[in-house]
């Protein structure tokens, strides 16, 4: 029985008749030989293939996955490092991190020979050896940490049974095998030891920015809290600058959580007050606490965004975020969202986040909007929906009262929703025709939020209109999903970094209440049992009592695209500019742009027929 694992070279051989084996086994004309010698040296990655980017796959760490990007040949090259490796391995990609209708690339053995091939896994997990091999691999070869595998795919390959490889959140899968087996159909992911991880795979071709010599930093942390033992908590916490700081420019960020609280701490955010006001009390508690001072509502100012999955954030060279000097407060108001699903007690934590600022002033100030929808009950998904779109504006008349006459220029984003998001989108439209993708994630995980370099600058003008569109399952609930704050409602938000910066802080929308309570008092007409319409109800009630048949729902996703909104096209100060806001008509939208499809890769190879026989042994072969 042949074992990768433990010994310093285990003999790996490819016997004669395995190949008539081979193809009756799997359906194929002939299995084709891939014969790769031991590697004597040190494994080192080849200089004409670098890997700029390495994750873990499994919390133990005995797989990483490193991977580069052409966008030139549309192909993904990736490495995959194996420690301590058993009877084989599954890779690949999945729709939302599941083990079934899975695209895999799959090393396995029969206890006699290795094979690579190109395989996909039904609705029940069953592998099968996919008739078109588009995962190729380029070799295999012991290291001292493992067993390093190259191999490389298209972003597309117009194999159905194929991940299409796209901007946005990628759900890898892995699994282990632990024994050998007959063939590739003997596997079912169901026995095996398996996981996921959430990337970026096509990480847009950006180099880091420079960072300035006088470069100097400040920490904003919670001081030492008692984490509250409830599903979610925002913590507020006030601190200050340095009496007399002068005016400075933040040019990255980066996240501080304390050690064993990663599960627990969700997003942060570093607010800074209200200039207007000459101080500001010390307070230390939850934000919706009856002991938090009234004041603390002004500080509103975002200086820096961070959420679950995040890395460390850099301004261009062009610009950084302003904060400190004449006209601007010394007081931050650092808020952090406490997700804490298991009720945890006794736990202290004193994350935070890391500023790095410089006192040489950049050609322009930065900013961060807000897009989407406003945290309002107004906007519900009904329970039982499979893909719900809720729609959040940010209108031509907010754009052109608010923004300056040769526009804004944004350069990142980060999209926002809660537990049941599953896509999200921004479209920027001028003239009622939609023009460009300002961001977009098909495959959005609310437990992947990272802040995102955009790959094209996108530049927005007085008049534009920028669309925000979220996604939602809800088909593990009973009652409708309410906007909110708390985890288990729900958002729809586009943090825009941009310059220069502007007063626009909050540009979004929710449909007008008046025409809500309508479809409450339609829907109480047309069912017998009695939706609570009456004044006291709040919204949260009146939706949870509504019987959501067909009728019921179609109705309101027709309600969502054709009412009034009420707009929030506000300044820092939490206060709208001047204008008339409510009972504003949706955009009018002419001309959509296409979906994304997948594109074959030109001229495209040969591809094998069937599995690659590969020989790792010591000697033989």
């Amino acid at each position: 029985m042949a074992r990768w694992g433990g010994q310093a070279h285990p003999a790996m051989q490819v016997p004669g008749p395995s190949l008539r084996e081979a193809a009756s086994m799997y359906g194929t004309a002939v299995a084709v030989f891939l014969v790769i010698l031991v590697a004597a040296l040190q494994g080192s990655t080849p200089p004409e293939s670098p890997f700029p980017y390495h994750i873990p796959l499994d919390p133990e760490g005995t797989l990483e996955l490193s991977w580069n990007v052409s966008y030139v040949q549309e192909t993904v090259h990736f490495q995959l490092l194996v420690r301590e490796l058993k009877a084989g391995v599954l890779f690949g990609m999945s729709d939302r991190g599941e083990l079934e209708n899975a695209d895999l690339a799959v090393l396995w053995t029969d206890g006699d020979s290795a094979y690579f091939g190109d395989a996909w896994s039904d609705q029940k997990g069953q592998i099968h050896l996919d008739s078109q091999q588009d995962y190729q691999l380029l070799r295999a070869q012991r290291t001292p940490e493992g067993l390093s595998l190259l191999f490389k795919r298209p972003f597309g390959t117009c194999d159905p049974k194929d991940y299409f490889i796209e901007d946005g959140t990628v759900h890898l899968v892995y699994g282990i095998l632990e024994e050998p087996v007959r063939s590739l159909e003997a596997i079912n992911t169901s026995g095996l030891q398996t996981g996921l991880q959430r990337v970026q795979l096509l990480k847009p071709n950006i180099s880091v920015p420079a960072l300035p010599a006088d470069l100097q930093t400040m920490e904003i942390r919670a001081p030492d809290i008692l984490v509250p033992g409830q599903e979610t908590t925002y913590w507020c916490y006030i601190t200050e600058l340095p009496e007399g700081f002068s005016r400075h420019h933040i040019v990255m960020y980066e996240p501080i959580v304390t050690a064993g609280n990663e599960a627990l701490v969700h997003h942060m955010e570093v607010f800074q007050c209200a200039a207007e006001f000459e101080s500001f009390p010390a307070f230390s508690g939850p934000c919706d606490s009856k002991m938090k001072p009234e004041r603390l509502n002004y500080c509103r100012h975002v200086l820096a965004a961070w959420a679950l999955g995040a890395k460390a954030f850099y301004y261009p060279e062009e610009a950084g975020l302003a904060f400190g000097g004449p006209g601007s407060s010394r007081f931050l108001r650092l808020e952090v969202h406490y997700h804490n699903p298991l009720m945890i007690t006794g736990r202290r934590d004193s994350s935070g986040i890391r500023l790095y600022y410089t006192a040489t002033l950049r050609r322009f100030d930065a900013g961060i909007m807000e897009l989407g929808l406003v945290y309002t009950p107004v906007m519900a998904i009904p329970p039982q929906e499979p893909a719900f779109v809720l729609t959040g504006y940010c209108t031509d008349k907010c754009t052109q009262l608010a923004l300056p006459p040769s526009g804004i220029h944004i350069f990142a984003s980060q999209l926002h929703t809660h537990l049941t998001g599953r896509k999200v989108v921004t479209v920027l439209a001028r003239g009622g025709r939609e023009r460009e993708v300002v961001n977009r994630d098909d495959h959005y995980s609310p437990h992947f939020q990272e802040i995102r370099m955009l790959k094209k600058v996108v530049s927005v003008l007085p008049g534009d209109v920028l669309i925000t569109s979220c996604t939602y399952n809800t088909e593990d609930r009973k009652l409708a999903t309410v906007g909110g704050f708390g985890i288990l409602e729900e958002m729809c938000v586009n943090y825009l970094h941009y310059y220069p910066q502007t007063q626009l802080e909050l540009c979004k929308s929710a449909v007008d209440p008046g025409f809500l309570q309508k479809y409450f008092h339609l829907v109480n007409r047309f069912d017998s049992e009695q939706v609570c319409t009456c004044p006291q109800a709040t919204v949260p009630e009146q939706f949870a009592s509504v019987p959501w048949n067909s009728f019921n729902r179609q109705v309101l996703r027709a309600l969502y695209g054709f009412a009034p909104i009420s707009m929030h096209c506000n300044k820092s100060s939490a206060v709208r500019f001047q204008g008339e806001w409510n009972l504003q008509p949706l955009p009018e939208i002419t001309s959509k742009l296409e979906e994304p499809a997948p594109h074959c890769p030109p001229g495209r190879g040969q591809s094998p027929v069937g599995p690659t026989v590969v020989s790792i042994g010591g000697g033989k072969g």
